[in-house]
């Protein structure tokens, strides 16, 4: 009887560990998640500022020499990503792909013109930045026209200050939230045990002594949650970096290490924290508190 008894009682005390290591480990992992989320904004931001091109459409007299000296000296420009020249048959080949037959059948003749896709790095897509080089470009005279979305680069960048704000704010009320849901599984588990932390009590030992297997145990429980989110933290970032490797997600190692480890760290300190103020209240109650 007492042997069915004892392994009822293991059994159940598996179990309670287990969910407070999965709980751990989930909300972990979703604070991570966001941690990932929060260090790569400006990289997401940056990739999608980068996909904006300014047009630059060349006159037909324009010599061919002028065009490759100004696509050379646009390569080399600090504010320079990218550029593509696009020839006039090119273009029209790809907008007859684009509509479905072929236009120059109809016209008789190739209206497009000769141009040069500049793709500028994220730091100088503001409209005036872009203003300033647009002015330059038109005032060459083989230069017929200079187009760029200037309506887009305005609403992208009131956005990306919009949605940084946001990604801030909902961080610290996740980080917050993960640590009451931390701190409740951890006081649950405790809670189950406050007999136990009484009768050591009556007998003598002190705060000090009660409280440390129970620090450690929640300590060691924390790390192996911590742990378990770190494994699905580098699972999805894998597969992210596989799916958009234009973000380059593994290009800056050494903040990852920092973010994995503060992760690490935290589900070792939120346990410690929280088991150590569970055990004092319970320490701190009279005996026929213990039933409410």
């Amino acid at each position: 009887m007492s042997s069915s008894f004892e392994k009822y009682q293991k059994r159940r005390l598996i179990s309670s560990y287990f969910s407070v290591v999965i709980s751990i480990a989930l909300v972990l992992f979703l604070l991570g998640l966001l941690g990932l989320l929060v260090l790569n904004t400006k990289k997401i931001a940056d990739h999608f500022k980068e996909q904006i091109a300014l047009t630059i459409y060349l006159k037909d007299t324009a010599k061919e020499v002028e065009i490759t000296q100004l696509n050379k000296t646009l390569a080399l420009a600090e504010y320079t990503k990218s550029t593509t020249y696009v020839t006039k048959e090119e273009a029209a080949e790809a907008h007859s792909k684009e509509i479905g037959e072929d236009f120059m059948e109809f016209l008789g003749y190739n209206p497009l013109q000769n141009s040069i896709d500049v793709y500028f790095k994220a730091d100088y897509i503001t409209s005036g930045e872009i203003d300033q080089i647009a002015e330059e470009l038109t005032a060459k005279n083989f230069v017929d026209e200079v187009v760029y979305d200037k309506p887009l680069i305005s609403l992208l960048n009131e956005n990306v200050t919009k949605i940084s704000f946001w990604v801030l704010a909902i961080s610290a009320i996740f980080t917050f939230i993960a640590v009451l849901l931390i701190n409740s599984s951890i006081r649950l588990s405790v809670y189950s045990k406050r007999f136990i932390i009484k009768t050591m009590q009556m007998v003598g030992a002190t705060k000090r002594f009660i409280r440390r297997p129970f620090i450690l145990k929640s300590v060691k429980l924390g790390m192996i949650g911590a742990f378990i989110a770190l494994i699905g933290m580098a699972i999805v970032l894998y597969y992210m970096d596989k799916s958009f490797p234009e973000l380059e997600l593994l290009s800056d190692m050494s903040i990852l290490a920092a973010l994995f480890f503060g992760i690490f760290l935290m589900g070792a300190i939120i346990t410690w924290l929280s088991t150590f103020f569970a055990t004092q209240r319970f320490l701190n109650l009279k005996t026929d508190e213990l039933y409410y």
